[in-house]
């Protein structure tokens, strides 16, 4: 097994772990809200990398990650927004 069949099995995992540092260390350091949007902003992104082929992963398909990484990055968008906006959430 040669080193470019390693990297390529990983994907977009590298990606979302560096950036969900960056969002926790900005949640913590200046804004929570934002901070939750940024890592869900970043999830979103790895799934989009892994929608387009990133990452060779065996154990499961890529629809699940897709799916999982969209649906979990979009819940934490939208619960920063509505934690920074409470007017938007419904009465």
């Amino acid at each position: 097994m040669n080193a470019h069949t390693t990297e390529e099995r990983w994907g977009p995992y590298p990606l979302v772990l560096a950036g969900a540092v960056l969002a926790v260390a900005s949640a913590v350091m200046v804004d929570v809200e934002w901070g939750g949007f940024s890592l869900g902003a970043v999830i979103m992104l790895g799934a989009v990398v892994r929608l387009a082929g990133g990452g060779r992963l065996a154990v499961r398909k890529k629809t699940t990650d897709v799916v999982t990484l969209a649906l979990l990055g979009a819940a934490l968008m939208a619960g920063s927004l509505l934690l920074e906006y409470p007017w938007l959430m419904p009465r």
